[in-house]
């Protein structure tokens, strides 16, 4: 297991720090940090942690930092005064979730899927957008304030968190809502948006997405050219550029142009875990060189390779046999815009027949015979991240109630198993609180410096 930096200097001064680590580590210290001095003492002179004393210590060390997800999805039925996150609702997140689990900050996402690039498309889009920032507002503002505050600022979340309430956030996922509108990025930060990203699971009117990958399919091979005004304006404003769903063209695009550190709020490793949504080993080490922070994923496909490849085969496996016996046959995105209206009717009457047979077969006889993934899996990627690119550039995220949660961080009442993994790897309580907070509110306050120095005319 790995024996951090800090945690090797720190067995000098303290024989109980010398047992944060259960083993050897076989790999290097991250380049960033200082390697550990030559005299440190031989573990076997220390006295023995035990399990009770490790999780102990692991307690105080999660109740004494501020734990940060940078992605919790929200659906806005539970945003109302009669159903809300005050209840422990059947959703992962909640206050009383929260609370249980030591979770300090969750960034409530606006999210929107990706419809058409037509003025029906885009009002629909704003309309979706505007509930979800009303929806958050709604739970800090008069729901809950008692309970948790929307924070905008680093100090914000301090100030928040050291008064005893959680912290809410904002984020932006899939910039489609602002249409050709570029006015509409500066109001989503008016309403509290921090980190957007301009493309979710589809090519948008911005940027490409990640899904075009397999089939090579583009829009604009990267950014559009308003994809690279919307940047600029994010810049000039202090959002956060969020490069977790565009393509990789389009990210390496983003890291070309933008003027601020970048993150990637919910992506893993791709050396890993071989999917379009993690990040390669080029890609990471840019966003290291920019200043940036990849915020690790909860997401199981996403972290786990043996699962991901498991319902990758099982899925195809299984659409070929449903297309087969409703002979069926799936349209590329450029198949489907040269249709008719006539044919493109039936081309969705045909999806819809499909999805309906495909979606209960596969959870019931490929997701849930999938390997699981869990907490090490997950801290696997934050291990390898921290070793390529530095501590200083990684970060914590959980997509729950968007697909995210693995065994062990299954919900925000969870959240102490992830600090408790980190613990046992060696991770000191200074890298678990960079982890965790630190490095995400650092490149917050990076980004609003430079907003502030643009707007300054430097």
């Amino acid at each position: 297991m790995r024996i951090s930096a800090f945690a090797q200097s720190a067995l000098l001064v303290s024989s109980l720090s010398l047992l944060t680590a259960c083993g050897e580590s076989n790999s290097p210290a991250p380049a960033s940090q200082p390697t550990a001095p030559a005299t440190t003492a031989p573990a076997a002179t220390a006295a023995v942690e035990t399990e009770e004393q490790l999780i102990a210590r692991a307690r105080a060390i999660h109740d004494r930092v501020i734990t940060l997800d940078t992605h919790a999805d929200i659906n806005t039925d539970n945003f109302t005064l009669d159903r809300n996150y005050t209840d422990d609702l059947d959703t992962q997140v909640t206050i009383p979730k929260m609370r249980a689990g030591g979770l300090d900050v969750a960034w409530f996402i606006v999210y929107t899927g990706q419809g058409e690039l037509s003025e029906e498309g885009y009002a629909a889009a704003y309309a979706n957008a505007i509930d979800k920032f009303d929806a958050i507002h709604r739970l800090a503002e008069e729901i809950a304030p008692d309970d948790i505050e929307l924070a905008y600022t680093s100090d914000d979340v301090r100030r928040i968190a050291a008064e005893g309430k959680l912290v809410a956030m904002i984020g932006i996922e899939n910039a489609y809502p602002i249409a050709e509108d570029l006015s509409r990025v500066e109001e989503f930060f008016e309403r509290g948006g921090r980190y957007m990203s301009l493309a979710h699971n589809g090519h948008n009117q911005l940027s490409d997405s990640h899904t075009g990958e397999a089939a090579g399919d583009y829009l604009h091979h990267g950014l559009s050219e308003l994809g690279r005004a919307a940047l600029s304006e994010m810049n000039r404003l202090g959002i956060m550029v969020d490069i977790s769903h565009p393509s990789r063209d389009a990210i390496h695009e983003m890291l070309d142009l933008s003027r601020a550190p970048v993150i990637a709020s919910h992506s893993s490793a791709r050396a890993l875990t071989d999917h379009t949504r993690n990040l390669d080993d080029e890609t990471l080490l840019r966003i290291r060189d920019n200043g940036g922070v990849v915020q690790t994923v909860a997401f199981s496909s996403y972290v786990s390779e043996a699962q991901r490849s498991f319902v990758a085969e099982g899925r195809a496996r299984l659409e070929a046999s449903i297309a087969e016996a409703l002979n069926f046959q799936r349209l590329s995105d450029d198949e489907l815009a040269a249709l008719d209206a006539v044919a493109r009717t039936a081309y969705e009457a045909q999806l819809e027949a499909f999805n309906a047979q495909l979606f209960p077969r596969l959870n019931a006889e490929v997701n849930s015979q999938a390997p699981a993934a869990t907490v090490a899996d997950f801290v696997d990627h934050i291990d390898y991240m921290v070793e390529l690119i530095g501590l200083e550039h990684v970060g914590i995220s959980s997509d729950f109630d968007g697909g995210g949660g693995i065994e062990g961080w299954s919900d925000a009442s969870e959240t102490f198993n992830v600090t408790l993994e980190l613990v046992r790897r060696g991770y000191s309580e200074e890298e678990i609180g960079l982890l965790w907070s630190g490095n995400l509110l650092r490149v917050l306050d990076d980004v609003q410096r430079v907003a502030a120095e643009i707007q300054a005319g430097a």
